[in-house]
C-alpha cells in the first residue's frame, strides 16, 4: 500500500465558470487557472502522483504548455489514474477536504463523490468529501479563493 498527499489552492475570478470535483457549481464566481482550475481535482491528482513518486501535477501537466490551457481537469486525473493503473495500483480509498467559506458545498457533495468515483474507477464508498471554511480567517476566509487537502490510499492491484 501507498500513501499520498495533495495540496491546491486557486483565487477566484470573474467570467469564469466553477468547476469542482469535476461538476460545474452554478452561481459562482469560477477559479484562475490555466486549466479549468479544478481545484479539488488538482490536489487528489497530486495526491495520486505522489503515492507512487511521480511528481506533481505541474511536472505532468505544466502550466506553461498552451495544450493544457482551460484543459478539463477530469481528463487530466484519468490520464493521471492511467499511470497508477499501469504501475499496477488501484485506488483503495481517498479523502478529501474543501477549504471554502462559499460557495457551500453540502447539497453537492453527492454529485462530486459520483463522479470522482466514475473517474476513478471506484465505489462511490471509497471516496470522502468534507468541506469546511477557514472560520473567516485569511484569503479563504475573506472568500478570494478555494484550497484542498487529499489524502490516497492505493493498493496493488487484484
Amino acid at each position: 500500500m501507498r500513501i499520498g498527499f495533495g495540496y491546491d489552492v486557486h483565487p477566484f475570478e470573474s467570467g469564469r465558470r466553477l468547476m469542482l470535483g469535476g461538476i460545474e457549481i452554478h452561481g459562482f464566481k469560477g477559479l484562475k487557472g490555466h486549466s479549468d482550475a479544478d481545484v479539488l481535482l488538482h490536489a487528489l491528482t497530486d495526491a495520486l502522483y505522489g503515492a507512487l513518486a511521480l511528481g506533481d501535477i505541474g511536472s505532468h501537466f505544466p502550466d506553461t504548455d498552451p495544450e493544457y490551457k482551460n484543459a478539463d481537469s477530469a481528463k487530466l486525473l484519468a490520464e493521471c489514474y492511467g499511470e497508477i493503473i499501469d504501475r499496477g495500483y488501484e485506488i483503495s480509498n481517498a479523502d478529501i477536504t474543501v477549504v471554502a467559506e462559499r460557495p457551500k458545498l453540502q447539497p453537492h457533495i453527492a454529485a462530486i463523490r459520483e463522479r470522482i468515483a466514475q473517474l476513478l474507477h471506484c465505489e462511490c464508498s471509497r471516496i470522502s468529501v468534507k468541506a469546511t471554511t477557514s472560520e473567516k480567517m485569511g484569503f479563504i476566509g475573506r472568500e478570494e479563493g478555494v484550497a484542498v487537502h487529499a489524502v490516497v490510499l492505493i493498493k496493488e492491484a487484484g
